[in-house]
């Protein structure tokens, strides 16, 4: 029998100490005959797990969900969410947490199960997941950490011997997902709408403790609380933008207070340039569009500090002074934050007043010339204009001419400028024909176009041995669509 020691489990469980409010505890829901067919060895190592344990058949017990680590006491959380602006009750209708890891390095992250079965919050589904959705999970959450965004992660995908049913038959999976925590916007309304003050002090004193122990002891350590989310999904949301990325569900209890990015369902990379990209099937009024994104982020901070209400004053109105005050300054944050990346992105070591006007007629132009978003951006750090409609433009030639006066006004050399440019534009990102056939490929049980396809995407600043990789899909008159599969 393997020990725990062998396989590096290092697990606690402070998230089940909380009023029992906040989750059922579960029994494992058995799989028929499960599979590892996507392993994560780097972040295993990271974790502290000893992946030849893992792989065994007691370890693929645990990362099925038939058995758990000797110590663990599986649950599913209970939260609320608005979801495209109306509120619902929540919580893991298909995911089981295993416990917190405690890493070599002294960091406490989740270990939870995506697709394990049924839970009490389950409204009615099978609580499973498909194959295909589990894998694009892993691809894109994977794919963004190599981005430098602030990510959950996948250690590993598990087939189960068993079929579900969607629009037909399709092979079982279960994914573990790695996270800071799973505490999300949806769980302080959770607190808020059905809990008790002291419920929700305890949940809030509980993500202190877990994120932000710097602030604990603060006289006024609820606003601190509001005040650090409020400025991670500053710095998060700003990152999706710079990088052309569509999360495609963005729910309250799709945003987490860690600031990390979650739930990878109909997300996507933009190509061409157009700032109201939808790619979600079920967002037929833009609700969650790229140009939206930072919007909805401060809607949704605003819904997670009226949950915050009770314990930043006793009296209301007071307290709605101060939630407001808070999250008002989520503009200028993110704006900051924005500001500061696209200057990265344009070889740009320092700030000047005009500096927003060019970045954005440079937008301005890619929209009216139907430019590839990663693709030019990676020709301008090697200037490389190819033969393009929008290098070809007397706007651009204007816009050009600007911008290397902007350069050379700064004391950093070329070569400087160019350097940063490198390290904030990415050479390939998972344009979205290429995750589809990687998808198609594991569907038929061939695994070698997704492992290609996360080998590039791994260092995704270099240019690729497979330039293939950098270029965008065939013009369709279809255009790309992304489900809630996850």
């Amino acid at each position: 029998m393997t020990n725990q020691k062998e396989t590096g489990w290092n697990l606690r469980n402070s998230y089940a100490e909380l009023p029992n409010i906040f989750f059922t505890l579960l029994d494992p829901n058995p799989v028929s005959s499960p599979k590892i067919v996507k392993f994560n060895d780097s972040l295993a190592a990271s974790l502290g797990l000893q992946k030849e344990q893992l792989q065994s058949p007691e370890g693929v017990s645990i990362l099925a969900g038939n058995s758990v680590p000797k110590g663990a006491f599986p649950l599913a959380q209970a939260y609320g969410g608005h979801q495209f602006g109306h509120f619902n009750m929540l919580g893991d209708g298909r995911a089981m947490l295993i416990g917190e890891q405690v890493t070599p390095s002294g960091e406490k992250v989740d270990l939870q199960l995506k697709g394990s079965g049924r839970t009490p919050y389950s409204r009615g589904g099978d609580g499973r997941a498909a194959l295909g959705p589990m894998l694009r999970e892993y691809i894109i959450s994977e794919a963004m950490h190599a981005l430098r965004i602030p990510t959950t992660r996948s250690l590993a995908v598990v087939t189960t011997g068993e079929s579900i049913v969607r629009e037909k038959e399709l092979p079982g999976a279960i994914l573990t997902r790695v996270a800071s925590s799973h505490l999300r916007f949806g769980t302080f309304q959770f607190a808020a709408k059905w809990g008790t003050v002291e419920n929700l002090q305890a949940l809030a004193d509980y993500a202190l403790e877990r994120h932000f122990p710097h602030i604990e002891k603060n006289e006024k350590k609820y606003l601190s609380l509001l005040q650090e989310v409020i400025k991670r999904h500053a710095t998060l949301v700003a990152k999706w933008q710079l990088i052309g990325f569509i999360h495609g569900v963005m729910n309250t209890d799709n945003m987490t207070i860690s600031g990390e990015t979650i739930d990878y369902g109909p997300c996507a990379f933009m190509d061409t340039y157009d700032p109201e990209t939808v790619f979600s099937s079920i967002d037929v009024q833009g609700r969650y569009a790229y140009q939206n994104q930072p919007g909805i982020t401060g809607w949704n901070l605003a819904r997670f500090a009226e949950a915050l209400l009770p314990l930043l004053d006793q009296d209301i109105e007071k307290a709605v002074e101060i939630a407001q005050s808070a999250v008002t300054e989520f503009p200028k944050f993110y704006r900051e934050n924005w500001l500061a990346g696209m200057q990265a992105k344009l070889g740009l070591f320092n700030e000047e007043k005009e500096d927003e006007a060019l970045f954005q007629e440079l937008l301005t132009i890619m929209k009216t010339y139907e430019a590839d978003y990663t693709n030019t951006f990676r020709a301008l750090t090697f200037d490389k204009l190819e033969n393009s409609d929008l290098f070809k433009s007397k706007e651009f030639a204007q816009w050009h001419e600007l911008w290397q006066k902007r350069l050379g006004r700064q004391q950093q050399s070329k070569a400087d400028s160019q350097e940063l440019m490198k390290n904030n534009n990415p050479a390939v990102i998972p344009r979205n024909h290429r995750v589809e056939e990687a998808l198609d490929a594991a569907q038929k049980e061939d695994y070698s176009v997704m492992e290609t396809l996360l080998e590039v995407l791994s260092s995704p600043y270099e240019s690729p041995g497979q330039p293939e990789y950098c270029t965008p899909s065939a013009p369709s008159n279809q255009p790309y669509q992304t489900y809630c599969g996850t």
